[in-house]
């Protein structure tokens, strides 16, 4: 493997040959499964964990509901934000993909022909990350495991430098955290209108919750006593 590299004292190059160098050794199968997730299936898995979140937030509903879900809102808005940013940064810095400057790279996906600073994939999923952590540290957690999984997966494929996907950490990091306060102070009304709403209320909390989470009294019905049945079981 360190024969392949001539990369001299390049640790960027040198990781990148390590990573993908693992891409040589594993049978055929397992990298077509790590071409299929790392291009599209852990960006699924992240708005999956997104909606997830949503709907613990929504069957849980208390008072802050609705900042809550603002800030579910923003994470995969952040993440087409930070896309956005990437575009000049792309081409400003014009860094060709590692397998136009690097011979013996195991390349798992074919036709990418853009430039390789920064990782789209990387940007996306750290930034979705990112804006789940401020909303749900328990779920943010998870996504930034899915976030680095992502990154791993990018150069295992060969389409990335190791520092691509830093840079995509980095930028999405920035992105989220950094615009969170005044895009939770945009949406955070929004979604309280939705929440005062009779036909989209549902979107914020479940039918049947309370402000203060607890479930609400259905109009006509008859709140029983407590123990009433208890002792209705033990007739």
């Amino acid at each position: 493997m360190a024969g392949l590299a001539e990369s001299g004292s390049n640790p960027d190059v040198d990781l990148l040959y390590d990573i993908n160098g693992l891409a040589k050794d594993a049978p055929h199968w397992f990298d077509r499964i790590v071409e299929y997730v790392g291009e599209y299936g852990l960006l699924f898995a992240m708005v999956l964990l997104v909606l997830w979140c949503w709907w613990s937030v929504r069957r849980r509903g208390g008072e802050q509901a609705a900042s809550s879900v603002a800030a579910l809102v923003w994470a995969p808005l952040a993440a087409g934000v930070a896309v956005l940013v990437n575009v000049p940064i792309r081409g400003f810095v014009e860094r060709p993909r590692p397998f136009l400057d690097h011979q013996g790279l195991e390349v798992l996906v074919s036709g990418k022909t853009d430039y390789s600073f920064v990782s789209d994939h990387a940007t996306i999923t750290m930034a979705m990350a990112a804006g789940l952590f401020v909303a749900n540290r328990r779920f943010g957690i998870a996504g930034i495991a899915l976030a680095l999984l992502e990154g791993f997966c990018r150069i295992y494929m060969g389409v990335h430098y190791p520092t691509d996907v830093v840079g995509g950490f980095a930028l999405g990091t920035a992105v989220a955290l950094l615009l969170s306060p005044p895009a939770s102070a945009l949406l955070t009304p929004v979604l309280k209108a939705v929440e005062r709403s009779p036909r989209a209320g549902w979107l914020i909390r479940a039918r049947g919750r309370s402000a203060d989470g607890q479930d609400a009294m259905v109009p006509g019905a008859r709140r029983e006593a407590p123990g009433t049945e208890e002792r209705d079981l033990a007739a």
